[in-house]
């Protein structure tokens, strides 16, 4: 008798438990936005990777230094236009 009530509490436990058959679908829509939170901080991850290999004081991205310098000092506006001049060959 013992050993059956231990076998039908297992089996409670096994269906209705934390990690049981009616959590499991739970547990797979965590994973799933898990995943998705992972891969969003994997971009953002990726994209301060790529502005500070961009700031590297050996070889800064010298328009990204003068956006940043701009916007640090507060004289950026949002009707400024940026005119690009070619380098003329000699």
């Amino acid at each position: 008798m013992l050993a059956l009530v231990a076998l039908l509490a297992l089996a409670g436990i096994a269906v209705a438990g934390p990690t049981g058959l009616l959590a499991w679908s739970e547990n797979v829509t965590a994973l799933e936005q898990r995943e998705a939170e992972i891969a969003k901080l994997s971009a953002q991850r990726d994209a301060l990777r790529n502005r500070v290999q961009l700031l590297d004081p050996e070889a800064a991205d010298p328009d990204l230094a003068s956006e940043l310098v701009r916007e640090q000092l507060g004289v950026i506006h949002e009707d400024d236009v940026v005119i690009t001049l070619e380098d003329e060959a000699p």
